[in-house]
């Protein structure tokens, strides 16, 4: 499916141990700036020069946490954040790499993972999806407040997002606020989420609740045929006797 390497990163971070967290300053951090080639992950003009970037620098291996292109796994996902911030698959992999290494700035990379997102959230502040592999990365690093302030913010962007009702439900699960939980639950299976690990999760909590049939339709009953057109009429005996 379209998410699927989006819904392996929910699925790796959840399983993540939580880091302490590291508040990046201006200058650990400085904002992004457009190059020749690069700019908006999400836009079609910018991605024209994508293949340039990820042809030398994010392959399948580095993608997959592998091996690295040119250097460091670090450094090459770096790389590729450096010309396309919020490049949704390069941040999902700095995130798991991160995770991996239990470090928040992964070998080679010239930030830290959280900077990296804070970039890419900066510059494109209205993709929905660099906020929801935010907010994941922060739940999975014991951060649920900001996590939680990344995915309703992604979830006003984009509110029929079936991925990101269905985190927040996981994020509300977490927090034992079953209600709300069992909302989005309802709302991402309605938009045909696949996973049922929400579902089973408020099941065993005794909190699912089967969404309400809708009535049947009413039977249709057929149209009357149209009658038949009367013969015109003809004059009786009485009428057609000549005087």
């Amino acid at each position: 499916m379209k998410h699927a390497s989006l819904l392996a990163l929910a699925c790796a971070l959840a399983a993540g141990g939580a880091m302490a967290a590291v508040t990046a300053t201006a200058a650990d951090c400085p904002p992004y700036v457009k190059h020749a080639t690069g700019g908006d992950y999400t836009s079609a003009e910018d991605r024209s020069g994508l293949s340039v970037v990820e042809n030398y620098h994010f392959s399948r291996a580095v993608e997959t946490l592998t091996h690295g292109m040119t250097g460091s796994l670090g450094a090459d996902i770096g790389y590729t954040l450096e010309h396309f911030p919020n490049h949704h698959r390069a941040l999902a992999s700095m995130a798991k790499l991160g995770l991996r290494l239990k470090s928040t700035q992964p070998t080679g990379a010239r930030y830290t993972v959280s900077c990296f997102f804070e970039r890419a959230i900066a510059f494109a502040p209205h993709d929905v999806t660099a906020r929801m592999v935010y907010g994941n990365y922060l739940l999975a690093m014991g951060q649920d407040a900001t996590a939680l302030e990344q995915l309703d913010a992604a979830s006003r962007l984009a509110p029929e997002h079936a991925t990101i009702q269905y985190n927040l439900g996981l994020m509300y699960m977490k927090k034992k606020e079953y209600d709300k939980a069992s909302a989005h639950a309802q709302k991402a299976y309605a938009l045909g989420f696949p996973l049922p690990g929400l579902k089973n999760k408020l099941k065993a909590a005794g909190k699912w609740r089967e969404p309400p049939q809708p009535p049947p339709e009413p039977a249709t009953l057929p149209e009357p045929a149209p009658a038949a057109a009367e013969p015109d009429a003809q004059p009786s005996v009485e009428e057609a006797r000549p005087d």
